[in-house]
């Protein structure tokens, strides 16, 4: 049975500025829009199958991959929470410090 997402604020902030920035670098929505439905995808896995990530060394925190992104969550009893989002093109020793 699935279960329900839900976002943290960090989480809901990534995914607004990711958004904001292919927006504001394309001139137009429509590659927000397909990563948008990509990332709405990826969490609609999540939530029917919780353990479809990659374990971490976080207790019940997993990483699941959509394109370019990570999404960290985390398993609780009642729900999967969306921890954040990182863009893999990036640095990784900046994830270290988030």
């Amino acid at each position: 049975m699935a279960k329900q997402i839900k976002w943290s604020l960090k989480a809901k902030n990534e995914r607004s500025e990711i958004l904001k920035y292919w927006y504001e670098r394309n001139g137009n929505k429509n590659y927000s829009r397909k990563l948008s439905q990509e990332l709405r995808e990826t969490v609609r896995y999540i939530s029917e199958h919780n353990y479809l990530g990659i374990s971490t060394d976080e207790e019940n925190v997993r990483v699941a991959v959509c394109g370019y992104y990570m999404l960290f969550y985390e398993i609780k009893e009642e729900v999967v929470e969306i921890l954040a989002i990182w863009d893999n093109r990036r640095n990784p020793q900046d994830l270290r410090k988030k």
